[in-house]
């Protein structure tokens, strides 16, 4: 049996990259200055929402929301009714399947908020959860925080891109063993794959033959590159009967700062959702959930060259790094790039901190997204477009001079 100690250890925020030059303040914006460095500290960890505006509207529609006052300010728990009015029929056409606003959606404190009430409402001690390897860091954290036992699942990618996504024949087998909640982010962070069509039928199909909840991360499904297919898992032939999507409006759109998120699927596990987060926030903060009206509604063209922006720091940082020697797999979605990192006379942790102080640069170790992940580096690359070329080579020059 873990015990409290325990649970709270394995969350282990301490010391998250970027965490510490946020505890430090100042002083690791002192790193670069006087120096020969370009483009100074670069935080990788996240994206910079500095370096792209955010959506068109968003700030007046959050100053209109504050204008109304304490209507707009103590919303229904789970969110102001005529927004998820307005949400649910434009995240259906956007997904392909109904969705019914009152039953069926939740406005969370981003969509970190909406991971932990999902996870809260089908996790608890002894329950099995298949957790994707690699993916995103809180999925195995906060499975173990509510008690669960992780089931590892190997994700497809690098390879032929028509089997990407969860590894079928081993998801089947933990299915088998018992799996209760299978938790996956698609596009994938942190490699940036799109699960394909085929992968995430049969995973539905297989989910709803075993009786699995569905919990599917799809933050970054607006940022596709190259007319990459996407298939939307609440709208597969072979829907699971119990399933929760998890979007909102962050990286994409420059919104991160706002914290919204918003979960949607099966009315009672929604339910359970608002109990919970009326108690652990009451709801999304009310002032900011206006700004969930300019979601879906940006101006002809906006994301395209939203988009195009990012896809072209995408391919100068994958040149930087493949002419560096470090293999990269490919995003076809999202800001994230995960490079494996050659052999060095260092250990990854090492290697991290010695980016942060001899670089100037904070990367998220792969540990955080697989245990055995030791050899690569997550990358947000939704940043000023020079400077994260500039600190990508920095990356790579130091990961030369420590090499094995």
């Amino acid at each position: 049996m873990i015990t409290i100690a325990e649970k709270f250890t394995a969350l282990g925020t301490d010391h998250a990259p970027g965490q510490e030059v946020r505890q430090r303040g100042g002083e690791f914006a002192e790193l670069t200055r006087g120096t020969k460095l370009q483009g100074g500290l670069v935080d990788f960890s996240h994206g910079d929402i500095d370096a792209h505006p955010p959506t068109p509207g968003s700030v007046e529609a959050w100053t209109e929301g504050y204008a109304i006052g304490g209507a707009q300010a103590y919303t229904e728990y789970r969110g102001l009714a005529d927004i998820r009015e307005g949400l649910a029929e434009r995240i259906a056409a956007f997904t392909g399947a109904p969705l019914d606003a009152q039953r069926e959606m939740i406005v969370t404190p981003g969509t970190q908020g909406a991971l932990f009430l999902a996870m809260g409402a089908t996790v608890t001690t002894g329950t099995k959860v298949a957790v994707i390897e690699p993916d995103y860091f809180a999925n195995r954290k906060l499975a173990q925080f509510f008690g669960g036992e992780i089931v590892p699942v190997p994700l497809n990618y690098g390879g032929d891109m028509q089997l990407n996504g969860p590894d079928l024949e081993r998801l089947e087998q933990a299915f088998q063993e018992g799996v209760e909640v299978l938790v996956f982010s698609t596009p994938n962070n942190p490699t940036g794959v799109v699960s394909a069509r085929a992968a995430i039928e049969r995973t539905a199909a297989m989910a709803a033959h075993h009786g699995v909840v569905v919990i599917v991360d799809q933050l970054y499904s607006r940022m596709l590159y190259g007319g990459e297919d996407y298939a939307h898992l609440r709208a597969c032939r072979n829907v699971p009967e119990n399933v929760i999507t998890i979007m909102g409006p962050s990286k994409t759109e420059s919104l991160s700062g706002f914290r919204l998120g918003v979960a949607f699927g099966t009315a009672e596990l929604v339910d359970r959702m608002e109990k919970l987060q009326a108690i652990v926030s009451l709801r999304a903060a009310g002032y900011n959930q206006a700004a969930l009206r300019t979601w879906f509604c940006e101006p002809q063209g906006w994301l395209t060259a939203r988009i195009k922006a990012h896809q072209e720091i995408r391919d100068d940082l994958l040149g930087v790094f493949r002419r560096g020697g470090m293999a990269t797999v490919t995003p076809q979605a999202g800001s994230y790039l995960y490079p494996q990192l050659p052999g060095m006379e260092i250990g990854l942790h090492d290697f991290v901190r010695l980016l942060r102080e001899q670089a100037a640069v904070i990367v998220t170790p792969g540990t955080e997204f697989a245990p055995h992940d030791i050899d690569r580096i997550r990358l947000n690359f939704s940043q000023d477009h020079q400077a994260a070329v500039d600190a990508a080579s920095r990356i790579v020059q130091l990961a030369k001079r420590y090499a094995s």
